[in-house]
């Protein structure tokens, strides 16, 4: 009878190493397929933020030459108003031409001041929404793939 318990016990008819073999392998198999969907996910997220980065970048530059010359012309501007006022000035016979000549210069340049402003806020509105627009598009196409998910 201590036989039989000693080879119950020892046996391991159970135990059939092919199926073990095949469960760890079908494991491993699919350990690996999701490790490579990840990464292709990953790499394809990293290649859209790049473009994004890309394209912020240059919409970033091109705003910024827009504003520089939208500044330029403003001082061009202002400048050939200025020459233009001290050319008048010299002109001048009395003093009451000199105070009317300043009084129309500085509405004109206040009138200008104010225009110019207006036309700075805008151009810088635009290219804030130009900026913002790729980061927005990728943001709701990341959202949109959570969702989906």
């Amino acid at each position: 009878m201590a036989n039989i318990k000693m080879d119950d016990v020892f046996s391991m008819s159970s135990f059939d190493p092919s199926k073990f073999t095949e469960s760890f392998r079908d494991f491993a198999e699919k350990g690996a397929q999701q490790s490579r969907e990840a990464y292709a996910k990953m790499k394809t997220a990293g290649e859209e933020a790049s473009k994004t980065l890309e394209a912020t970048v240059q919409t970033a530059q091109a705003g910024a030459v827009e504003i520089g010359h939208k500044a330029i012309d403003a001082l061009r501007t202002n400048a050939e108003n200025s020459l233009t006022h001290m050319e008048a000035l010299l002109a001048v016979k009395s003093v009451a031409e000199i105070v009317e000549l300043q009084a129309t210069f500085l509405r004109k340049q206040v009138e200008l001041t104010i225009e110019q402003a207006k036309t700075m806020q805008e151009t810088s509105k635009q290219v804030a929404e130009k900026l913002a627009k790729p980061s927005k598009e990728a943001a709701e196409k990341v959202i949109a793939s959570f969702k989906a998910a």
